[in-house]
C-alpha cells in the first residue's frame, strides 16, 4: 500500500529504532574516512582508531554511571549484549546451580538466548507481571535461593513501556548478590529516555543497544560489574580486542556513533526538562486517543513507565488492516515488538499481563523520541481517529 502524504509522514515507532541524529551521522563519517585503522594495531593508524574507540568508551560509562570505562564492553547490539552475559553467567554456573529466574514479558532476545540453556538441563522460571505489567518482585525474591544460577530481567517492557524502578531493582541486586547469583538487566529501552546509574541498580551486568537513543544501527554495549570480571566467559572468541571479552576487529564507526549519542542522551536527560516535554506529548495522544476513539484502552497506565510509550487497543478493527492503513496515511507506529512483527499473532506480553487474545492482537504502540513535535502528536491523533471511523465503517455498512 503506497502511502499518500510521504513528505507528511510522522514516526511513531522508536522503541523499535530511533533517527541517527545528524552529530552522529558525522561522527561515523567522521571514522570512517579519517580514522579507519585498525584499532589493535599500534602504528599511528591504528593508534588513532583506538583512541576514538575509548573516547566513546568513556562517554558509555558517563551515561551509565559507572566508574571506569573497563568496565564497558562493546558488542553489535543489545541482542548480543544480552546474549553475552547470559552465556557469561551460564557457562560459569557451579554443577548445583540450574534455574534461571525471568520474566514471563522478556524481549525475544532473553527468551530466545535462554532456550538452549533450558535444553541442556536447565530450569527457566518465569516472575509473573500484574495486569498492568509490574513485575512481581516479592515472587522473585522468593524464587531466589541456592539453586539459582542466573537472574535476568528487564528494565523497560518495549511494548507498554512499563518500568521496574530503580529501588525495586535494587532490593533483587541485593538478594542476588547474597545468594551469590549474577543479575543481569535488559536496559536496552532505557538510555536516553531515563537517567541511569548502574552502581544503584544492582545488576552486574546491563545491556544497551545504541539506537535505540539516536545512535547507529549494529553496535551496542555490556557493563560488567568489576566483581563479576573474574568470572567472564567470553561469547564471541577470536581475539584478544575489549579485553579479551569479545574477540573480533571493533566497528570503530559504529562504536564512535554510539559514542556521540551516549554524550547527547545524557545531555538531554540532565535537567529533566526534555523528558517532561516528551511525557507532556505523551499524555497529550493518549488523552485525544481515548476521547475520539470509542472503546479505546490504554495498557500499563498505572504503573511506572517511560515517559514516550503509548500502548492503546483500539477495538473493532483487525490489527494488521489498522497497521498497514496507517502506514498508507503516513503514520509509523507497530503493533508490538518490531522483532516480532512479522509473526502474526496476539503479543506475549499482553497475554502475559492477562489480556485475552482480541486485546493482544489489536493493540497499537505508539512510542515518541526527542525529536517528535507537539504537531506531530495533533496529526498522528487526527490520522488515528480518521482510520479507525473509516475502517468501523466499511465492516459495519
Amino acid at each position: 500500500m503506497e502511502m499518500r502524504n510521504p513528505e507528511r509522514a510522522i514516526y511513531l515507532d522508536n522503541n523499535a529504532t530511533t533517527q541517527v541524529a545528524p552529530e552522529v551521522i558525522e561522527a561515523v563519517h567522521a571514522a570512517m574516512e579519517m580514522t579507519w585503522g585498525n584499532p589493535s594495531s599500534r602504528h599511528a593508524f591504528g593508534l588513532r582508531a583506538n583512541a576514538l574507540v575509548e573516547e566513546a568508551r568513556l562517554a558509555v560509562m558517563r551515561l551509565l554511571g559507572a566508574r571506569s570505562p573497563g568496565e564497558i564492553l562493546f558488542t553489535s547490539g543489545g541482542t548480543e549484549s544480552i546474549n553475552t552475559a547470559i552465556h557469561a553467567a551460564l557457562a560459569a554456573a557451579p554443577a548445583g546451580r540450574r534455574r534461571i529466574l525471568t520474566s514471563t514479558v522478556e524481549h525475544s532476545a532473553v527468551r530466545q538466548s535462554l532456550a538452549p540453556w533450558r535444553e541442556s538441563g536447565f530450569e527457566v522460571t518465569e516472575i509473573a507481571v500484574d495486569h498492568e505489567g509490574r513485575l512481581d518482585v516479592e515472587a522473585c525474591l522468593a524464587a531466589l535461593d541456592s539453586g539459582v544460577a542466573l537472574v535476568t530481567v528487564q528494565l523497560a517492557n518495549n511494548e507498554t513501556g512499563a518500568l521496574t524502578e530503580t529501588e525495586q531493582l535494587a532490593r533483587i541486586g541485593e538478594a542476588a548478590r547474597a545468594s551469590e547469583v549474577p543479575f543481569h538487566l535488559d536496559a536496552v529501552q532505557g538510555p536516553g529516555k531515563v537517567p541511569l546509574a548502574v552502581g544503584e541498580l544492582g545488576c552486574d551486568f546491563l545491556s544497551i543497544s545504541g539506537h535505540k537513543f539516536h545512535g547507529p544501527k549494529g553496535v551496542g554495549a555490556l557493563w560488567v560489574r568489576p566483581g563479576a570480571a573474574p568470572l567472564f566467559h567470553p561469547l564471541v572468541r577470536g581475539g584478544p580486542q575489549e579485553d579479551e571479552r569479545r574477540g573480533g576487529t571493533q566497528n570503530v564507526p559504529g562504536i564512535a556513533g554510539i559514542g556521540r549519542a551516549a554524550d547527547l542522551a545524557r545531555e538531554w536527560l540532565a535537567d529533566g526538562a526534555g523528558a517532561r516535554r516528551v511525557r507532556e506529548l505523551r499524555d497529550r495522544l493518549e488523552s485525544r486517543l481515548l476521547g475520539e476513539i470509542e472503546g479505546a484502552r490504554l495498557h500499563a497506565k498505572g504503573a511506572p513507565r517511560l515517559d514516550n510509550t503509548v500502548s492503546v487497543f483500539v477495538p473493532g478493527v483487525e490489527g494488521e488492516l489498522l497497521l498497514s492503513s496507517l502506514d498508507a496515511e503516513g503514520l509509523a507506529v507497530s503493533g508490538g515488538a518490531a522483532c516480532s512483527s512479522r509473526t502474526k499473532g496476539p503479543s506475549p506480553v499482553l497475554l502475559a499481563m492477562g489480556y485475552g487474545e482480541e486485546e493482544a492482537s489489536g493493540t497499537l504502540r505508539l512510542s515518541l523520541s526527542r525529536l517528535t513535535t507537539a504537531e506531530e502528536i495533533e496529526r498522528a491523533a487526527d490520522v488515528l481517529g480518521s482510520v479507525v471511523q473509516d475502517l468501523r465503517g466499511l465492516f459495519s455498512a
